[in-house]
């Protein structure tokens, strides 16, 4: 054992493994904080290099340039409320409404220290529960895998901060989006009108980088400018993290958590484990009403959840070469590249590689805080820089962002409908949030629901007669009733109050 660990730590601290690791950390920063340009992206992009790279390196620049890109996705969205990946778009608002009253730093310091956290803890969770893990991943079919989309549309619901109904509507709106193209268990064109781009659908990231970078221009066009930010250094970044730590333990331990389990399951990813842990911070806060106004308890929660899920979801890619999430579907083509079949056998026949791998998981989330930092203060300057000048910028990231996704210019075309779009339903109040929700999750559900019917001849009662089926079924019946159940004690409180008087 401490023979193998020590060869771990000889393949790591090489000096092309450092430079490989440093690299891609600060590659995966400048692309993370670019509206557009996922961490799938910026993950593809660096197959190539890893061509002329030794194993151990080429699966660190993955590794550690996914996490920083995560991260970074949150600084244009606590900046300009505009998400650099989807994985920020369910707290961005927030982290937003924290910028505009002042608490830029804060904001962007929860975002950097609970994020390394949380990448650190699923590091632990990957190294000491990966058989259990993918275990339990393997035992879930398409309808368990249905009724866990089912329950992600549900956080468009509990995560609004309007109506119910509005949030409804527009993750439904999201939903006849995702319906349009061949992409549907039938094959067949819907809603194409003849048109040849439409074939392949709306693209998600062109559809989220339109409602949120392109109707956030549209909005500085048509209202004044706000009064400027305080003009000041930021000080202390992490200042008042670890007061925090200590002050919300529940929302970071149960976003950890939930980001383990989300990140294990195949095909859910970083995205869907930001999303479900806002709405369960909202649902189990004492103070929901304070989510939406600059709330740092749901960016605790959300962004442990999401870094969490990354490490867990190379859990099922290296035991069995299933892939976690888009980011470990192109590390596991590098595994078998370099000679590193996914399999049991990886962790007898080549313990000391998945120990090198383990140490180079915790030590991209160690470096993310220092670079972090650095990366934070350069971009704290956009705070300060006129409306007129950097509205012009982000149009531009927009368009090469979209077109940067496919080689497509319809790409664009869909960045400024959706950007139209986006900016008239904020106008009436209703959750653009809801709607990519929607975009994202309608095909898994139509597909999970389509497939499991073909598989049980027609017959729901798969859906709620297998065991872990039955409990995500009673868990989104729970979140679909909960708005009601509110209501309802909302109406009945005057008169118990009454008759107690």
């Amino acid at each position: 054992m401490m023979q193998t660990l020590l060869e771990a730590f000889r393949l790591v601290f090489q000096q092309d493994v450092l430079i490989a690791i440093l690299a891609s950390a600060v590659y995966g920063l400048v692309v993370g904080a670019l509206p557009g340009l996922t961490a799938t992206m910026a993950t593809a992009l660096l197959v190539p290099v890893t061509f002329y790279l030794s194993p151990i390196a080429a699966i660190a620049t993955i590794i550690t340039a996914s996490a920083m890109a995560i991260f970074a996705g949150d600084l244009p969205g606590c900046l300009l409320r505009i998400p650099g990946t989807p994985a920020s778009a369910a707290y961005t608002d927030e982290a937003y409404a924290m910028t505009r009253k002042g608490e830029a730093e804060k904001a962007l310091g929860i975002c950097l220290w609970f994020s390394a956290l949380g990448g650190i803890f699923g590091t632990l969770s990957l190294i000491l529960l990966a058989p259990p893990l993918a275990e339990m991943a393997l035992s879930f079919s398409t309808y368990e895998y249905f009724w866990l989309a089912f329950l992600g549309l549900m956080c468009a619901t509990l995560v609004a901060r309007s109506s119910p109904v509005k949030a409804i509507a527009s993750m439904l709106l999201g939903l006849l989006v995702s319906c349009i193209g061949i992409d549907n268990p039938a094959g067949t064109a819907r809603f194409t009108f003849g048109s040849m781009d439409l074939l392949g659908g709306i693209d998600a990231i062109a559809a989220l980088v339109g409602v949120f970078a392109l109707s956030e221009v549209m909005r500085a066009m048509t209202t004044p400018e706000p009064p400027p930010l305080p003009r000041r250094k930021f000080g202390s970044i992490l200042k008042g993290m670890i007061r925090l730590t200590r002050e919300y333990p529940k929302p970071q331990i149960r976003g950890n958590i939930v980001g383990i389990i989300i990140g294990v399951l195949p095909g859910a990813g970083a995205d869907m484990a930001a999303w479900v842990s806002y709405a369960m911070a909202k649902r189990f806060s004492r103070t929901p009403e304070k989510f939406g106004t600059g709330h740092p308890e749901g960016l605790i929660e959300a962004g442990s959840s999401n870094n969490a899920s990354l490490a867990s979801g190379w859990v099922p890619s290296l035991l069995f070469g299933i892939p976690g999430d888009t980011i470990t579907a192109i590390a596991i083509g590098v595994l078998y590249m370099k000679g590193l079949n996914p399999g049991p056998t990886l962790f007898t026949e080549k313990a000391s590689s998945m120990y090198a791998l383990y140490i180079v998981f915790l030590l991209s989330n160690v470096i993310m805080i220092p670079l972090g930092i650095v990366m934070i203060r350069l971009a704290s300057h956009i705070l300060r820089a006129p409306r007129s000048s950097v509205m012009p910028v982000i149009v531009l990231l927009c368009c090469v962002g979209a077109f940067a996704t496919g080689n497509n210019l319809f790409l664009v075309l869909t960045v400024a409908a959706f950007g139209c779009l986006g900016y008239v339903m904020e106008r009436n109040g209703y959750p653009v949030a809801a709607m990519v929700l929607g975009i994202v999750m309608g095909t898994m559900v139509e597909q999970s629901f389509v497939t499991s019917l073909i598989k049980s001849d027609g017959s729901i009662l798969p859906f709620f007669s297998r065991p872990v089926a039955s409990v995500l079924a009673a868990m989104t019946f729970a979140a679909l009733l909960w708005p009601l159940a509110v209501w309802l004690k909302r109406r009945l409180a005057p008169a118990r109050a009454a008759a107690g008087a």
